[in-house]
């Protein structure tokens, strides 16, 4: 789907405010609610959207421990990479996984209650026997930016 300034300021405006209602989104964006709500339902049909939610200060919930981790398999094999990536995809405390090219084969960003949950974590990784040969961790001691909504129209060259 080819995107027009009217789809990026769409997608702009429920970057920052998601709950925003459709008629204060076609007044931000410049068009009228119905050519807006169309557009919109396009976004969410194409895919580009993915669904919606909140941003949550967890710090404001109680006591947590965010690490990175790191992780390199033991072997390189297609089943072995498909093995894990499944493993991690059932662990809720895993929030982020990205496979990596270079050094290491994975990121993940682990959130639980304190470091030895973590570590628990960790050890359940293990025993799976899933391929994991090393893995490092990177404790969080100060978030500095947090998740932010991308730079969509950078991205498209605007």
């Amino acid at each position: 789907m080819k995107l027009d300034r009217r789809d990026v300021a769409i997608l702009e405006a429920l970057q920052a405010e998601g709950r925003i209602s459709k008629l204060a989104l076609a007044e931000r964006v410049g068009l009228s609610p119905t050519p807006c709500w169309n557009r919109l339902k396009k976004l969410e049909d194409a895919g580009i959207i993915e669904g919606y939610g909140a941003r949550v200060d967890l710090k404001r919930i109680g006591p947590h421990t965010v690490v990175f981790v790191a992780v390199e398999l033991a072997d390189h094999t297609a089943a072995r990479f498909a093995r894990f990536e499944q493993a991690v995809k059932l662990l809720d405390e895993i929030t982020g996984a990205w496979a990596l090219g270079g050094g290491f084969d994975y990121l993940l960003q682990t959130v639980t209650p304190d470091i030895d949950a973590y570590q628990r974590l960790i050890d359940h990784l293990l025993e799976r026997e899933i391929g994991v040969a090393r893995y490092y961790s990177y404790v969080v001691t100060k978030p500095v930016k947090g998740p932010a909504a991308p730079p969509i129209a950078l991205l498209l060259g605007g």
